[in-house]
């Protein structure tokens, strides 16, 4: 029986430097989505952010609608609805029309906001932002489920709302919360029963935090008489890959160092390793932030994160734009290639019947010898020998031989090899 699969995807944010066309940073942004879905990746969370310049989709509502009409089976969610910017009914609203109209592919996301300069140019004090999520949050579930909500708090009111259609999705459209090292995004995905968005996984903070967290959703989900579950917690971490490891190093040399400038001067999110003069690809790769390397060093790295998690239900790549546009495309692709089978089983009957063959690949040439043997016999005894040469079944019988003689030794051969494929 085949076992639960690791799902893939990606987190987009984006992250767009400000001496490119936004307009077609967008366009490459759906365009890596069409890709993702031609190449079998399961989900794709885009990112809801208004100010600091990279980051440039501001709805991702809109975007997963136009990303619904260029896309087959993907699964499309808001990663994430700054929740404090809303008012809860507009945002259940919003989510179930998506639902129907991408039939069921939606996916809701929620969390605090990540950055100040967008709550700042609303008015909305940075420190209350945690609380006002857990507001909403209270009122976002159940409407989202199809229940009746009325709920006052000193910055929205809700009479007796509902949602206009019934939900497309039952229960409900999935839900996650996103979460880094606080324990404010597990104990809310715990207290409603929902799912866990860990974006910082691969930070130090948030590595060491992934087993705490997710106890901490656990228990606060007994506690509330809920449930929760490992295949709806996603862990986020971003990753190049190439045929070498030079070879994503030369790569990322196109984009990495803009990115970390936003990191380390502009946004405020501990998503990258303060400047201290060092290789910056050394930097990453050797605290553990990010994979540039091989499929082999992602397969690592994910397998890493399981134990330290306990286990999980997605890994997403955090989406960047570390390296050109081919080499982006390339690394999807490889990632799709010799990375998801690892963890899904993708390859594990066709290893069991390769092994059958080469371990019995004695008996089953004899058996071919026989079987061909016994027709050119039924043929000489049928019609006579005069339409058969002599030299037919020493033909066989040489050729048999030979390639017996030639297989090689019982070790198993390398089934990695990958360059130019």
């Amino acid at each position: 029986m085949a076992n639960a699969k690791l799902r893939f995807g990606a987190f987009m944010a984006p992250f767009h430097p400000v001496d490119e066309n936004p307009t077609l940073a967008l366009e490459r942004d759906l365009e890596l989505i069409q890709h993702m879905d031609k190449l079998n990746y399961d989900e794709i969370w885009i990112g809801e952010h208004h100010s600091a310049g990279y980051e440039i989709i501001a709805s991702p509502e809109l975007f997963i609608a136009t990303a619904a009409e260029r896309t087959r089976q993907i699964r499309l969610g808001t990663g994430v609805v700054s929740l404090p910017y809303h008012n809860p009914l507009m945002v259940a609203e919003r989510i179930n029309q998506l639902d129907h109209i991408t039939r069921g592919r939606t996916m809701c996301g929620v969390g605090p906001g990540a950055l100040p300069s967008d709550a700042k140019m609303i008015g909305i004090e940075v420190v209350k932002q945690r609380d006002m999520m857990d507001e909403a949050l209270d009122a976002l579930v159940p409407l989202l489920h199809g229940e009746t909500v009325t709920k006052k708090t000193d910055w929205f009111t809700l009479q007796n709302a509902r949602l206009h259609i019934t939900p497309y999705s039952r229960p409900a459209v999935e839900m996650a919360v996103a979460s880094q090292i606080s324990p404010t995004g597990a104990t809310a995905a715990g207290r409603h029963g929902i799912g866990l968005l860990s974006i910082g996984a691969t930070t130090a903070g948030g590595f060491n935090a992934l087993a705490s967290n997710w106890a901490i959703c656990e228990q606060t989900a007994r506690d509330c008489g809920k449930t929760v579950d490992r295949r709806n917690w996603r862990l986020v971490g971003p990753v190049h890959v190439a045929e070498t490891r030079e070879k994503a190093r030369e790569n990322v040399k196109f984009g990495l160092r803009k990115w970390l400038f936003y990191f380390q001067e502009v946004a405020a999110l501990a998503l990258a390793p303060f400047a201290d003069g060092s290789d910056p690809v050394d930097a990453l790769v050797d605290s553990g932030m990010a994979v540039v390397g091989t499929p082999e060093d992602c397969i690592a790295q994910i397998e890493r994160l399981q134990k330290q998690s306990g286990g999980f239900g997605a890994f997403l790549q955090l989406a960047h734009n570390w390296a050109n546009w081919e080499a982006t495309q390339r690394s999807y692709e490889m990632i799709a290639r010799y990375v998801m089978p690892h963890f899904q089983n993708g390859n594990d009957n066709r290893v069991e019947s390769l092994e059958y063959a080469r371990t019995n690949f004695a008996e089953l040439v004899g058996q071919a010898k026989v079987a061909i043997g016994s027709r050119v016999a039924e043929h000489i005894a049928k019609k006579g020998s005069e339409n058969i040469s002599p030299d037919v079944v020493q033909a066989l019988d040489a050729e048999i031989k030979r390639v017996a003689a030639s297989r090689p030794s019982p070790a198993r051969p390398d089934m990695t090899t990958r360059a130019g494929k």
